[in-house]
């Protein structure tokens, strides 16, 4: 469960805490499954196969990724539906979204969005194309693997089911 301000990466040439700094117990090499950028918190997948990784993050396999997300303001019905058709990012049109609203808050909205797509920045970069800020964004699943109550900036290990029905989503 990754904490905001940690880069998903093995090492950092700026001397920044990395994800690995989070992992002290394990001798195995371990590097990120995808990218999971500075500002954002929730479940990152590590591994020390890079067949894992790949089946994961390849473009030819569609594995969700879910995110809850609070937004500035109040995103209406257009909103909504052009994310869930899919907006130009990067000059880029992306993939549709299932894109749900969870509860609107003071002067905030929650929403929960499943893109399969793994571009950078991507879901903060739709909804600033819709018209919204993203203030808080955290993964909560990685296809059928969801974070659920694993304190942050702690880890455990796949059990042998996860990574076999995780595999299946993939094949």
């Amino acid at each position: 469960n990754k904490p905001t301000g940690y880069i998903t990466s093995s090492k950092d040439q700026f001397d920044r805490k990395t994800v690995m700094d989070l992992i002290t117990d394990i001798n195995d090499r371990l590097y990120p499954v995808g990218r999971l950028d500075y500002d954002s918190e929730g479940l990152l997948l590590l591994t020390n196969d890079g067949d894992f990784a790949y089946a994961i993050t390849h473009p030819k396999h569609t594995v969700n990724k879910t995110y809850r997300v609070v937004v500035s303001g109040y995103p209406d019905n257009d909103a909504v539906w052009s994310l869930r058709k899919g907006v130009m990012v990067d000059n880029e049109l992306t993939a549709p979204a299932v894109v749900d609203v969870v509860k609107t808050l003071e002067r905030t909205t929650e929403l929960s969005i499943t893109i399969h797509e793994g571009r950078n920045r991507q879901v903060r970069k739709m909804f600033e194309v819709v018209g919204h800020t993203v203030l808080k964004l955290k993964r909560v699943s990685v296809g059928p693997i969801k974070l659920g109550n694993l304190p942050l900036g702690k880890w455990r290990h796949l059990t042998p089911a996860e990574i076999t029905v995780l595999m299946k989503s993939v094949q």
